[in-house]
Order: structure tokens, then C-alpha cells, then sequence
């Protein structure tokens, strides 16, 4: 872990420090991991509402004539289809169809897009996406100017809607708002959008860096009686895990492709030319040789962590566990890793072997969202 003096820090650092926040360096940023107890703060998001700090995340303004060809040039998904006030999920590959980033995609207008990136990755993204703008489309990384807030949980539109002049209700998902004459909390230029990370009701918060703080504090002080609860780092990955959601440089890498991550909803190679798209047709036609299973261990108490062993039923190693965690919701371990790309080892109901440090035990291949039931 890199030492704390040479982390970034978000525009909420000094709040985090004022609610004595846990921190911990994630993604090169120095992040909080728990306000109160990390089952608290899932608990809250699952059953009411938490606000999570993930201004970490990079984004990129991607404008002018070249700016869609550009972007279809270097995403797996297909950008056209997208109307002004509307997103999409998709992967950047490299030619080989290694997953550089999974990321989104916003159409502010026709000739102006916004790019969402993961933390650890944007100087990597940026500079891949440099090399290919041969069209010489217009970049702009807006990454330190823009603090966003994520607000996730049941009662998380109705703490929202006081802030808002249009109707939640009418907000759908993959789907975003600008509001650019102070109508939210008088801040300049706001975005509110629809995507998530926790599968939960939510909304994400694009606001200018220097109203993070003033947006943060109002939002808790209205939130405090529908049970709104700070979230940190260490929530918001037990919760995506029983959601089955990725995270890069785990679950995900250019060591990996998109269908044999379970992405392959993400891949139109019907919509002409992408970077990568030839190995991916190849991946495609000849399909993955292994698969990201997600898993409930049989035991209680019975944790599955990053890199420990997958064995089959015989004791045969079949691969690693790339995330794993304690669900809440479950009071089980659940976790995520590659196998064979088998009926055996991929079907919900099969069982595998987790190999721990102390033990091995069974765990039970299931389909995500983990914690809800069929």
C-alpha cells in the first residue's frame, strides 16, 4: 500500500476526516473504508440509504465532430444508439481483447460526451486514448474539477427530490440530468445520473469540486431521518460482490476478456470497426476457455478471499478466487473466480472447493445478484 503522502485525496478529504472515517489508499487516492462498521453501512444502502464519497473516479470530456468516431474506435459497445441525456456500460480493449477499462459513457449532446474511469486507470486511459485520436477529437480531463457523490439505497430518490425541479420517477436508468443554472444546491453545473454500483435505487452526483463538501453535509442533514448513513470503500464492495458486479485489477484486467468475464452483452461486433474486435470475434466464435463463476460458501463463517485456490470436487485445481468477501445479507462468504469453462464448475448448484490459508472448504456456484432470492 502506498504510503498516505503520496495519495491524492478527493475534495471531501477534510470531511472525512472531521467524521474520523477509516482511510485506507485505493486506487492511488487516500479513501475512507468505514464511517461506523462496514455491515452498518451495507445494511443502511440494502434497506434505506448511504452516501458514498467516489469522487476517485476519473472523468474525461471527449467533444466536437470526431468525438463519437473516436469513442466507437476504442469502446466494445455501440455509442450510437445513445440520445442526448443517456449512458451505457462498455469495455475498452486491446487488440488482443484484454479489458483495459470498463467504463461509462455519457452523451451530453451530439459532439459532447462525457467518459467516466476507473480510478487506478486514468492516466492509463487517457494516454491510450491519446494515441488513437487521429481525427484529433477534442480531450479534456476534468478528473480535479469534479467531485462526484454517489447516493444508493431504497430511500435514496425520495432524500434527493427536495434538491430537484423534475420528477425522479421520471429519471430512468442508464438515463442523466443537467442542471446548469444553480437549481441543485446552487451549484454551478450538477449531473445527475442513474447507473450504480450496489443494486440498489440510486443516483450519482457530478458536481464541481469546490461544492462537494457544502453538497455532502446537506445531503446527510436532509437524509438523517430516512436512516442515511455515510458509506465507505469497504461497504461498497460487499455490496457489489452480492450484486456480481466487477471491479478492474481484480475480477478484470487486459488479462481477461469480456466473455469470459460474463460481459459479452458489452461486445456489438456487428457495429463496424473497434480495437480489438478481431480477437474478440475469434473469442467469440470459438468461445471462452474459462468463465467468472460467483459463488456462496456452504459453511458459515467460511470466507473466500483474493487468490485463494479453487479446486474441484476431486481436489484438482481449477482456479483462483478474484474477489471474495463476508455478505451481510447472507451471513456467508461469496465470491468470484475463474473456472473451467465447463457445465461442471458453471451451472448454479455445482460445487467447488475453496482452498484458505487454514482450510478448504464447499462453496456453492450461484447466479448473481447473490443476496436475493429467485
Amino acid at each position: 500500500m502506498a504510503d498516505s503522502t503520496t495519495l491524492k485525496t478527493t475534495p471531501l478529504h477534510d470531511v472525512h476526516g472531521r467524521m474520523e472515517a477509516r482511510m485506507m489508499g485505493f486506487g492511488g487516492f487516500d479513501m475512507p473504508v468505514q464511517y461506523s462498521s462496514i455491515i452498518e453501512e451495507h445494511m443502511a444502502v440494502r434497506e434505506k440509504a448511504g452516501l458514498f464519497d467516489v469522487s476517485h473516479m476519473g472523468e474525461m470530456l471527449v467533444r466536437g465532430p470526431d468525438a463519437l468516431a473516436l469513442i466507437q474506435k476504442l469502446i466494445t459497445n455501440d455509442a450510437r444508439k445513445l440520445v442526448d441525456g443517456q449512458a451505457l456500460y462498455t469495455v475498452m480493449c486491446t487488440p488482443e481483447g484484454g479489458i483495459i477499462d470498463d467504463l461509462l459513457v455519457y452523451r451530453r449532446t451530439e459532439d459532447l460526451y462525457m467518459l467516466v474511469l476507473n480510478a487506478a486507470n486514468v492516466e492509463r486511459d487517457i494516454e491510450w486514448i491519446r494515441d488513437h485520436n487521429d481525427a484529433g477529437a477534442g480531450l479534456e480531463n476534468m478528473s480535479d474539477d469534479t467531485a462526484l457523490l454517489a447516493l444508493q439505497g431504497p430511500r435514496s430518490l425520495d432524500i434527493a427530490q427536495p434538491f430537484l425541479e423534475r420528477d425522479l420517477d421520471n429519471l430512468s436508468f442508464y438515463h442523466f440530468w443537467e442542471a446548469t443554472d444553480g437549481s441543485f444546491l446552487d451549484c454551478d453545473h450538477a449531473l445527475v445520473s442513474r447507473t450504480g454500483y450496489t443494486g440498489e435505487t440510486g443516483l450519482e452526483l457530478y458536481v464541481p469540486a469546490d461544492d462537494a463538501a457544502r453538497v455532502w453535509d446537506t445531503l446527510l442533514e436532509a437524509g438523517a431521518d430516512a436512516g442515511l448513513k455515510p458509506a465507505g470503500l469497504g461497504a461498497r464492495d460487499t455490496l457489489r460482490l452480492e450484486t456480481g458486479l466487477c471491479l478492474h485489477g481484480n475480477d478484470i484486467s487486459e488479462q481477461t476478456d469480456p466473455y469470459e468475464a460474463g460481459l459479452s452483452w458489452l461486445v456489438k461486433l456487428d457495429k463496424g470497426a473497434f480495437v480489438g474486435r478481431d480477437a474478440l470475434t475469434k473469442i467469440h466464435d470459438q468461445g471462452p476457455s474459462r468463465m467468472l463463476a460467483a459463488f456462496v460458501s456452504a459453511e458459515e463463517r467460511a470466507i473466500p478471499r483474493h487468490d485463494h485456490l479453487i479446486e474441484s470436487p476431486d481436489g484438482d485445481t481449477i482456479g483462483t478466487v478474484t474477489s471474495g468477501t463476508q455478505s451481510p445479507i447472507l451471513d456467508r462468504g461469496i465470491g468470484l473466480g475463474y473456472v473451467p469453462n465447463e457445465p461442471a464448475y458453471t451451472e448454479p448448484g455445482q460445487s467447488l472447493q475453496i482452498a484458505g490459508r487454514r482450510r478448504t472448504f464447499e462453496a456453492v456456484v450461484e447466479t448473481p445478484p447473490l443476496h436475493e432470492e429467485d
